[in-house]
């Protein structure tokens, strides 16, 4: 007994001298009200994973979301898409220094930092697949994004569906949250430009009258653009064709994807119908954008574009100024705070006053119905 609290104390020790030698933030992140929880939303990431440059900041990104879960009371990060540059290329594709595969391996190791610390939730882009020529599309997400990685994705994970191979996916799923100030939340995950068959296995579930009191958070990749408005036209995406000139793969025109919704069929299709869906999240338009509708019952849907992969130089810069953006949600059960920071320039005192953005369309109050 003696021997296991010396055990005991020694391990004590040396947990409270790792924390004495934390890494300090010159800019902070803090809740407003103390009983608050968050969510952090994280943009884009293809520009820092076809990199290697790059790719650190991705790690600076999730090691700044796993050391403040506590102190922001994160409860889910979500990601919006395109996790990579190219689904599947054996040399570095059309752009970018990593192959297909060392991508996929470093965006699930990124992310796999946050493995037993909080729940992640990524969508597909249309970066994320590999077509052929009728637009049919396949992705090794499920390959590296499995529901063993991380626990607590198990813990919450209520439902899933099928991929366009009729087979279980990750990439159109349904994640319940119960009791966050007394409200139950559903975040459905849905693969970039969801299929008919996708949509109408949403709409099934959301009549579950298990859910009918949920508040739903929709995360999908396409939706709003930079001028607040949703998409709309035919979903296409390329094939990476197996030519290289002058260093550079070529690509195929793009190819209409067959049973695809755009942002305005998703609306009127899913969103529109079902009064849980309050708030919708997406990316793949470069820039923010946000815009509120009443749906069928009357009730507000706040409907977000976050993607910052312009940022720090565009395509060939340093992949977005290490962005992300953080929701707190308020004890009132209503209102939301946005507010968007860069961990990245939050290291330095010299950019530190760079990692709040501060304009309007970045810092924002969102008030539920």
């Amino acid at each position: 007994m003696k021997i296991r609290y010396q055990i005991l104390g020694i391990v004590s020790l040396l947990l409270s001298t790792l924390s004495l030698k934390a890494q300090q933030y010159a800019s902070t992140v803090k809740l407003d009200h103390p009983n608050s929880w968050s969510m952090v939303l994280v943009p884009d990431v293809q520009n820092y994973v076809k990199y290697y440059q790059n790719q650190p900041i991705l790690d600076v990104m999730n090691q700044w979301i796993s050391a403040n879960v506590d102190p922001l009371q994160i409860k889910m990060v979500l990601c919006v898409g395109d996790l990579v540059e190219q689904d599947q290329v054996i040399l570095p594709g059309h752009d970018g220094d990593v192959p297909s595969k060392e991508q996929w391996e470093f965006v699930s190791k990124s992310f796999g930092i946050l493995n037993h610390k909080v729940p992640y939730i990524l969508a597909t882009g249309n970066h994320d697949y590999t077509i052929d020529r009728e637009g049919n599309r396949t992705s090794q997400y499920d390959d590296y994004f499995t529901i063993d990685q991380n626990y607590l994705n198990r813990k919450h994970l209520v439902q899933y569906g099928w991929d366009a191979r009729n087979q279980p996916t990750l990439s159109n799923a349904m994640y319940e949250f119960r009791d966050l100030h007394g409200q139950d939340f559903l975040v459905l995950n849905l693969e970039y430009a969801p299929r008919n068959q996708t949509v109408d296995w949403a709409n099934t579930i959301l009549n579950f009258e298990e859910y009918k009191n949920h508040k739903v958070i929709l995360l999908t990749h396409a939706y709003l653009n930079r001028t607040n408005e949703r998409l709309e036209g035919a979903n296409k995406w390329v094939i990476f064709e197996p030519y290289i000139k002058e260093k550079k793969q070529l690509k195929s025109e793009r190819i209409v994807l067959p049973n695809a919704n755009n942002g305005a069929q998703i609306w009127e299709k899913l969103v529109y119908p079902n009064k849980q869906i309050e708030l919708v999240l997406s990316g793949h338009i470069a820039g923010t954008g946000y815009r509120t509708d009443p749906n069928k019952e009357g009730r507000t849907v706040h409907q977000m574009l976050f993607d910052m992969q312009a940022e720090g130089g565009g395509h060939y810069g340093n992949g977005g100024d290490g962005l992300v953006r953080i929701l707190e949600f308020y004890p009132d059960g209503r209102t939301i705070k946005v507010k968007t920071f860069s961990p990245l320039f939050a290291l330095s005192p010299k950019t530190a006053p760079l990692a709040y953005k501060k304009e309007i369309e970045n810092e924002y109050t969102i008030t539920l119905d």
